[in-house]
């Protein structure tokens, strides 16, 4: 009986060669769950086509396709949004750039994608998922806004400002720490550390490793907590300058 895996893939930014090769790496099988925090788009030159790749693994794998500020961002200018210059800097030319290419049947599909996307994940073990963070100390169910759930950074801030010796129960842990057993996230890039790997603060866990920028693709097992690497995701892409 093969072994059934829940992977998270972290922030992809459009670099569908990354995210292959890590998918490959990783020897996923249709048994394992994936567990995508979001960004698909925004950085390197395959938007439609990373769009186009997740629309088909989803039809033959347990896929949850989590909601990033990104993918916000790109459907809102699908569906004839105001323009966004500070999201034209920040990755979207490069996907303005993708979608000038394709037809309006396939950008129909791909908003359908986009509008389908859930803001966080909870699984039976009360494990957490999604791509940025959260701020009511009561837990998800009661955030304010769903914009929190793909902009917020104030969980990463919080949990690489604790204490270490502070301890669950004790009068100044954070609350909104405590209703999980685990909380994946990704839109922070752990190279802002100088990290390239999956970094764990309490009970919070970063898969974003840069690809939009200088570093790899992740997919992490959230069980043995082994991960899988892609190449640097610039060097799929030599003559881009993603979102660097």
């Amino acid at each position: 009986m093969m072994t059934q895996r829940t992977l998270v893939i972290g922030d992809i930014h459009s670099g569908l060669k990354a995210l292959r090769q890590v998918l490959e790496k990783a020897a996923v099988t249709v048994n394992d769950k994936l567990i995508f925090l979001g960004d698909y788009v925004d950085g390197w030159s395959e938007a439609v086509e990373t769009i186009d790749f997740l629309l088909q693994l989803n039809e033959t794998h347990r896929c949850i396709f989590l909601r990033g500020n990104h993918d916000a961002l790109c459907h809102q200018w699908l569906t004839g949004g105001d323009d966004n210059p500070m999201w034209f800097m920040h990755g979207g030319e490069a996907t303005v750039k993708s979608y000038g290419k394709v037809d309006d049947s396939t950008k129909r599909e791909h908003i359908m994608f986009y509008e389908n996307l859930k803001d966080y994940y909870l699984d039976d073990a009360n494990r957490l998922f999604l791509h940025a963070g959260f701020t009511n100390l009561k837990g998800v169910a009661y955030e304010y806004t769903s914009k929190t759930f793909y902009w917020d950074r104030t969980l990463w801030e919080l949990v690489l400002s604790i204490d270490p010796n502070l301890k669950e129960g004790d009068m100044y842990f954070p609350k909104r720490l405590t209703h999980y057993k685990e909380i994946y996230i990704g839109h922070t890039p752990v190279t802002r550390m100088g990290k390239t790997t999956p970094q764990n603060a309490v009970n919070v866990w970063n898969i974003d490793t840069g690809a939009a920028f200088k570093g790899p693709l992740t997919a992490f097992d959230i069980q043995t907590k082994k991960y899988w690497q892609s190449e640097p995701v610039h060097t799929f892409y030599p003559n881009e300058t993603g979102r660097n």
